[in-house]
């Protein structure tokens, strides 16, 4: 995509999506400027106060923290290691070394909070999302994405292999490359169903979802969120869109 060009969409922000994916290894930036950028267009419909204070969970090197900034924003990245916000030969311009299941975040302070591929990487996800829904303000917008463990990716660098066993697939990837995979299952990478994030926004009382559904493919897609295991495997990425009311439920 050229610079000042328009945001794909559909079909073609899919396979923009694809395309740069596939070419993370060796180019991360391209991919994840692009999510950045897509992260913020996929808000804007929900009234996100993208010009207010954004919390961005796991945000690494600030991809997003410089998307907010375009959108007129301020964004504070918080990640569990100091490392992760200095990848990429980059860093956020503001960043706090810390645990998104226990925030060191007061109450009620984000205008937006978000986590992108953090849940799958957390024993306790529900403690994240508890913390997400914590500190937003009344009226806030919450942006939570992970990798279902049965998607094609669920296994992350060791996928596909994963559907054979995460321990197993672990191993395999360490014979072949001679290293220890960075998502090492039952390490820091889990199996995490779409099911339990949707049981989880189910029984809780604090929050309102406003769009659930497969973040990668086309908006209309959003059935495959609610097909099951079938489901599970072709989502990709799900993710969840939700607001803290103004008025307690």
């Amino acid at each position: 995509m050229t610079p000042g060009s328009a945001h794909p969409t559909g079909v073609r922000r899919s396979a923009e999506l694809l395309r740069l994916y596939r070419h993370e290894p060796a180019q991360p930036a391209p991919f994840y400027e692009f999510l950045a950028r897509d992260t913020v267009e996929q808000l804007r419909p929900f009234s996100a106060n993208l010009e207010g204070r954004v919390i961005d969970i796991g945000g690494g090197p600030g991809y997003l923290a410089d998307a907010v900034r375009d959108a007129g924003g301020s964004c504070v990245v918080v990640d569990y290691r100091a490392e992760e916000l200095r990848l990429h030969g980059r860093a956020p311009l503001t960043a706090i070394v810390g645990d998104g299941r226990r925030l060191p975040i007061r109450d009620k302070v984000a205008d937006v909070v978000h986590c992108s591929n953090v849940l799958e990487h957390v024993a306790g996800p529900a403690h994240v999302l508890s913390e997400m829904a914590r500190v937003l303000r009344p009226g806030g917008t919450g942006y939570v994405a992970f990798t279902p463990w049965l998607s094609p990716w669920g296994g992350h660098e060791t996928s596909p292999w994963h559907y054979l066993g995460g321990e197993r697939a672990a191993q395999r990837y360490e014979r072949r490359t001679g290293r220890v995979p960075k998502n090492h299952f039952g390490v820091n990478l889990f199996r995490l169903r779409i099911a339990t994030i949707r049981s989880w926004f189910v029984d809780q009382g604090e929050v309102e979802v406003l769009w659930q559904g497969p973040r990668y493919w086309p908006p209309a897609w959003r059935v495959l969120g609610r097909a099951g295991v079938a489901g599970e495997v072709l989502s990709w990425n799900h993710l969840v869109i939700f607001r803290r009311p103004l008025v307690p439920r």
